[in-house]
């Protein structure tokens, strides 16, 4: 099975993506790992102006399947939540890349470690 992985984002191993553009990332969980959960059916995310250190846990993402939670890739302080996720958490499901997000953080000049992969080395660990 083929699964979506942009080249212009950045991966954890744990399946979540950002997309980083001028000091603010946009967060989210890969194809491939929204494939494996299977029915997104909650997302809990953190408030505005929460404060997070790289791959610090962000949330949680409950789908018919399990309970997992959510890392950034990014230090960084949350600017945007996605709300649109509590009505509609199918989202993350239909489009993990795009409406699917799920927190933005203003990053500033935070860099991310080795820890962080290239779409090449996220699909080359994952499948």
């Amino acid at each position: 099975m083929s699964f979506e992985t942009p080249e212009s984002l950045q991966y954890l191993e744990t399946h979540e993506w950002a997309r980083i553009d001028e000091g603010t990332a946009r967060i989210g969980i890969t194809d491939f790992a929204q494939d494996e959960l299977g029915d997104v059916v909650f997302v809990e995310l953190p408030e505005i102006g929460s404060t997070f250190e790289q791959n610090e846990q962000f949330g949680v993402i409950e789908s018919i399947k399990a309970l997992s939670e959510l890392y950034v890739p990014v230090a960084g302080t949350v600017t945007a939540v996605n709300d649109t996720l509590e009505s509609k958490p199918e989202l993350v499901n239909t489009d993990p890349y795009g409406d699917g997000w799920m927190i933005e953080l203003d990053v500033g000049e935070a860099s991310t470690d080795e820890r962080v992969l290239s779409a090449e080395e996220y699909a080359d660990r994952t499948y």
